[in-house]
């Protein structure tokens, strides 16, 4: 496993008789930038906390950088930067004395590894002085990510790092994140924004504790195996339902303005589509034939698996 920063095999959790993960194997590479890509309730954390070894499985193994994480605790925990979901630090303490703190139980020091969050501190450091419980949401995340680099680990494992942030927080994070591959670290992070699937060289499509699909997401997109429409009308609500009735209709769910739908018949035209919803009173009709996203994909695959 020379180039395989994190190996995860068969890896199973249950906790009384829900099962978080079923069987989850996944290889990433070293200096890789790989998402964990579902909706609340997936399994993701579950699988992070396994990875941080917060948590035992029940059955698989995983390795961090050849690492057992289930027998090799320390180690592990000195090779990675973890940041959970819902913020962590010390709300008492200062920019600053958080990180001061994480650098020194790490060993280290903030001006021995500055260069790696030098970026990403330059933002916050006027506001050194200002308690962390007084910061806002895209400060926050910023300074939880030095205090996860301040060490230099080998693998940056990151749980939902943009929830809760704003749309110009989320873009700057994903670009200070390239950032930080660029210097060769490994980072893992996983989010329920389908959107944020693009920013990864590759991802994993993960519901109900099973891995549904691994590639890139430009392979996952393509991969959706129907002729997609987008459709739109006067009245949205109707529509969707009206579409859903259809005996034609294979996949149909709200995205944006317009409805995404797919037939059972594959060589569906447009005029097809229009006469139908002509004929049921709908008016300002636009049909057009479109590209599938990670996330048609993604609810497709859902929806086979259901």
């Amino acid at each position: 496993m020379k180039d395989i920063a994190i190996h995860i095999k068969d890896i199973s959790k249950k906790f009384d008789e829900v099962i978080a993960l079923n069987q989850i194997s996944i290889e990433i590479k070293r200096g890789e930038l790989f998402g964990l890509i579902g909706p609340d309730g997936a399994g993701k954390t579950t699988l992070f906390k396994i990875l941080t070894t917060l948590l035992k499985p029940d059955s698989g193994q995983a390795f961090l950088e050849n690492l057992d994480v289930t027998k090799e605790i320390s180690n592990v925990r000195e090779s990675i930067g973890y940041m959970p979901g819902k913020f962590s630090l010390y709300q008492d303490l200062t920019i600053f004395e958080n990180l001061s703190f994480f650098a020194t139980a790490f060993g280290t020091t903030i001006e021995e590894n500055y260069h790696l969050i030098k970026d990403i501190y330059t933002q916050i450091e006027p506001f050194k002085n200002r308690k962390a419980g007084a910061l806002s949401g895209g400060m926050k995340q910023k300074l939880a990510l030095c205090c996860a680099l301040i060490h230099k680990p080998k693998v940056l494992l990151l749980d939902e790092p943009t929830t809760g942030v704003d749309a110009v927080s989320r873009k700057e994070f994903w670009q200070m994140l390239n950032n930080i591959k660029s210097q060769g670290i490994t980072i893992f992070v996983s989010t329920p924004y389908m959107d944020e699937a693009s920013m990864c060289e590759r991802i994993a499509l993960i519901q109900n504790g099973t891995i549904l699909s691994i590639e890139t997401p430009q392979n996952v997109a393509a991969s959706f195996p129907l002729q997609l429409f987008e459709i739109k009308a006067n009245n949205k609500y109707d529509l969707i339902n009206h579409l859903r009735k259809w005996e034609k209709s294979t996949y149909c769910y709200a995205f944006g303005e317009y409805i995404h739908w797919a037939s059972t018949d594959n060589n569906i035209s447009d005029e097809t589509i229009k006469n139908y919803l002509t004929e049921a009173n709908f008016n300002s009709i636009v049909v057009n034939k479109t590209n599938a996203t990670v996330e048609d994909t993604f609810m497709y695959l859902m929806q086979q698996s259901s």
